[in-house]
């Protein structure tokens, strides 16, 4: 049988951590290996125990869940956090992503939900909370430019038609007497101005222009 998957568990308040606690302790693939209610104690916490996977709060007193999700990424990379909260903006949430969170929960799902989270997120999966990824979407979607690619600059759309032809970016920078580094930036303006995460997908989108 496969090791459990071993989580803390990050809340200043008691009733709600014990709570969480014993729900997952009744997944016998999951174990609490400990609880903390601080940002400092989940830190220290973190560093001794090693847990696959941190369930942290945002609002709590002390550095804060945000605070606490860079320190941990920064000090125990390996771990996979979590943000179990009440909050539903979206500031927070992509500030979470960015301190290097892997889900982020509200804490109106259920224990099975919660405990469904934890295993994808162990196996290396991103997680929101549908409502607010319906919302996130909604955003990314509003006012986008009918054609993404039309905002781009006629130095952008040949580094992009080299990016579809397989090219790397040495081959596409001795194309078009470049450096090496001025067209990876080119590369980052290029995905950021089509709202895609990878240059297969920058390809594709510039492919499938009628």
């Amino acid at each position: 049988m496969a090791e459990p998957i071993r989580i803390l568990v990050v809340d200043d308040h008691p009733l709600f951590r014990e709570g969480v606690v014993h729900c997952l302790a009744a997944e016998p693939d999951l174990a609490v290996v400990g609880q903390a209610a601080s940002g400092e104690e989940a830190l220290n916490l973190a560093r001794e125990l090693l847990p696959d996977v941190v369930l942290l709060d945002i609002a709590m007193p002390g550095w804060g869940g945000l605070v606490t999700a860079e320190k941990l990424a920064t000090a125990c990379p390996a771990i996979r956090v979590v943000m179990l909260t009440v909050t539903e903006d979206e500031d927070k949430l992509v500030a979470a992503f960015s301190a290097g969170a892997r889900g982020y929960v509200l804490k109106g799902v259920s224990a099975r939900e919660l405990a469904g989270v934890v295993r994808g997120v162990d196996r290396g999966e991103v997680y929101v909370s549908p409502s607010l990824a319906a919302g996130i979407l909604v955003a990314l979607t509003h006012g986008r430019p009918a054609d993404p690619l039309a905002e781009l600059t006629d130095k952008e759309r040949e580094i992009l038609k080299l990016v579809g032809r397989g090219l790397t970016n040495r081959e596409i920078g001795e194309q078009v007497h470049l450096s090496e580094k001025t067209i990876k930036h080119y590369i980052t303006n290029i995905l950021q101005k089509l709202q895609v995460r990878s240059r297969v997908e920058a390809a594709l989108l510039a492919v499938r222009r009628p």
